[in-house]
């Protein structure tokens, strides 16, 4: 509970609740005469001005009027609190600047304490609604997003492969029929891979996460392998790997080269081919490891806030393979089961993902 002592203390006191991370408030309890302003005075000035920080001292009316004015303050309820009469007009004042209720004094601690309670009660329950649609709201966009992909992206895997076997069950040469099952094998590997990150999506949405299976693990070593497969799929591309201090750990390491195998592609996807990919490795600090991808080229600014969301930044480009926009969720889903973060800065022409990592994982199988 904040008290202010007049109207400037309580406007300032809203303006921080209703600052990001401010704590909110569910129920003003105000007093209509409040000092160094007497009754109705300066009404008209106040809706004139903008600036919440240059209002004068104002009475609970005119604070009223400008709480009901501000977006930010328009949904709180006000109780005000009078030694005056119950003249019809004067009531009529304050249900019309916003009031919800009035108690005049003296005030009986018994009424006043069950009515917080209702608007109390009221207040958690419209918080709880607002909560429930917003999940009900994603968990409808999820739903969606699984039929799209298994309506649209599972069908060119599943094409590519239906064809190549109507052209094996024609009589071909030795060669033809290796490359034919050469191009099965990666259609069906991204086809697993595609139905492998539904998957987890599902997992980390049901039990709130991914379950890991920790192990010792050499992050060196698990790098490596993760390279190997960015450079069978794009070979054309260049990725400089430097890495420095004890890389090894108590990790899952299926997952952790799942997190390098899709940091890299994500780099690879969607990074200015001009430059080369960079593979940090830093185990110099003896509680964590830190792992940083970097490439060229920068995120547009309306993406980054939701980066790590499922299903989001599925921008389709001529020359690119459109992905599922699950990799960075994923990735974030692994890193969070270890205890870890995860990092993107996308400023000054490059594009950086940082992991960092407790060399003992915190979530156990």
């Amino acid at each position: 509970m904040e008290i202010a002592r007049n109207g400037r203390e309580a406007v300032e006191a809203l303006e921080r609740a209703a600052q990001p991370g401010g704590q909110p408030v569910d129920l003003v309890l105000m007093d209509i005469m409040m000092p160094e302003m007497d009754g109705f005075a300066a009404m008209a000035e106040i809706r004139k001005r903008a600036e919440w920080r240059r209002l004068p001292e104002m009475n609970g009316f005119e604070l009223a009027e400008l709480l009901r004015g501000s977006e930010r303050t328009r949904h709180v309820p006000l109780i005000f609190m009078t030694a005056g009469s119950r003249d019809q007009q004067w009531q009529f004042k304050g249900y019309e600047t916003g009031a919800v209720d009035f108690l005049y004094k003296p005030i009986d601690p018994h009424m006043l304490v069950n009515k917080a309670k209702v608007f109390f009660d009221l207040q958690r329950q419209k918080h709880a609604l607002a909560r429930e649609l917003r999940e009900r709201t994603e968990a409808l966009y999820i739903n969606e997003m699984f039929m799209a992909v298994l309506s649209h992206d599972l069908r060119g895997p599943l094409s590519a492969i239906m064809a190549c076997a109507a052209l094996l069950q024609r009589p071909q040469e030795q060669d033809k029929v290796q490359s034919l099952a050469d191009r099965m094998q990666i259609a069906g590997r991204r086809m697993g891979r595609m139905i492998e990150d539904l998957l987890d999506v599902t997992r980390a949405r049901q039990h709130g996460g991914l379950a890991m299976a920790p192990g010792e693990v050499d992050l060196g070593a698990q790098a490596q392998r993760a390279l190997q497969e960015v450079h069978a799929a794009h070979p054309q591309r260049q990725v400089r790997m430097r890495q420095e201090g004890d890389l090894c750990g108590l990790w899952d390491g299926e997952r952790l080269g799942q997190v390098l195998a899709n940091l890299l592609g994500n780099a690879m996807h969607h990074g200015a081919p001009q430059h080369p990919v960079e593979l940090h490795l830093d185990g110099t600090d003896t509680c964590v490891v830190r792992i940083r991808v970097t490439n060229g080229g920068e995120i547009p600014a309306e993406l980054q806030p939701r980066l790590f969301e499922p299903f989001r930044g599925r921008q389709s480009t001529p020359d690119q393979h459109q992905g599922l926009g699950l990799g960075l969720f994923i990735v974030q889903q692994i890193v969070l089961a270890h205890g870890g973060q995860v990092q993107a800065c996308s400023e000054d022409g490059s594009t950086c993902f940082q992991v960092t990592l407790p060399r003992r994982a915190c979530n156990q199988a």
